[in-house]
């Protein structure tokens, strides 16, 4: 007499074999999941924390203070020669460089879309991002010139200096095989970030939460990005061995 499975140990036995052979796939989807959810919903807190008056928005002025007794004319000339070069045309000019010159060791179009898509969605989203919140800049009294206009949060100047940085250092990880490459570009990028997020408060151009914003939702439109990446490079690689696995014993020794 057949036996006919169980339908449920059946889907078990299905998702079994589905989870280990997908392992690490499943795993890079997991963790990337959990990094875009966590740096989104901090992003998240803050926005609220601005759009309520309160919460991390109270450090606004205590730290727009502290910065201002900290000035010299020495730093306030060193930091604005700092904060200048993540203004929009130096950031393309150095982002159109770096990945020029990435592409061209490596000839992979991965890094001219990849840089394309982040850096794209940082400019759009610095842009609706003021639009929609509209918030006021510190006031001039506590700036150093020249001063800008256009509404304070997120920063522009952070989020696309977090973006096309730690991108560009990703890029190079990825495709170096040196370690000490893949230690220091993300430890540079980090240190570019962070720089240019504390030169928009040290001047007086930003609110602390306007940057503490562009950070983590740089890191957060990043984690997607590169999330994607990863499952989309491993289904490239599955890809591509798939003909040696199914091809036959004996046509595999002989094209070895």
């Amino acid at each position: 007499m057949q036996e006919f499975p169980n339908p449920v140990v059946e889907v078990l036995r299905r998702v079994r074999n589905y989870v280990g052979t997908n392992a690490a796939m499943l795993l890079t989807g997991a963790i990337g999941a959990a990094m875009f959810t966590a740096l989104l919903a901090a992003s998240a807190d803050v926005y609220d924390a601005v759009a309520d008056a309160d919460g991390v928005s109270g450090l606004d002025q205590p730290t727009l203070e502290q910065a201002v007794s900290w000035r010299t004319p020495t730093s306030e000339f060193w930091v604005t020669a700092l904060t200048n070069l993540g203004d929009t045309v130096p950031m393309v000019i150095f982002g159109l460089t770096l990945t020029g010159l990435l592409y061209w060791r490596w000839r992979r179009r991965s890094v001219l879309l990849l840089m394309v898509v982040a850096a794209t969605g940082s400019l759009i989203f610095t842009a609706v991002g003021k639009t929609v919140v509209g918030r006021n800049r510190p006031p001039f009294a506590y700036a150093v010139p020249p001063y800008e206009y256009a509404p304070s949060f997120p920063s522009g100047h952070t989020l696309n200096s977090t973006v096309v940085a730690l991108m560009l250092a990703y890029l190079a990880a990825w495709l170096a095989r040196r370690l000490w490459i893949r230690i220091l570009c993300p430890l540079l990028a980090v240190v570019w970030a962070g720089s240019i997020g504390l030169s928009r408060v040290f001047l007086g151009h930003h609110w602390l939460t306007d940057v503490i914003f562009g950070w983590l939702f740089g890191l957060a439109w990043l984690a997607l990005i590169i999330t994607i990446h990863r499952i989309l490079l491993r289904l490239d690689s599955r890809a591509a061995r798939a003909p040696e696995v199914e091809a036959p014993a004996g046509k595999r020794r002989d094209a070895s």
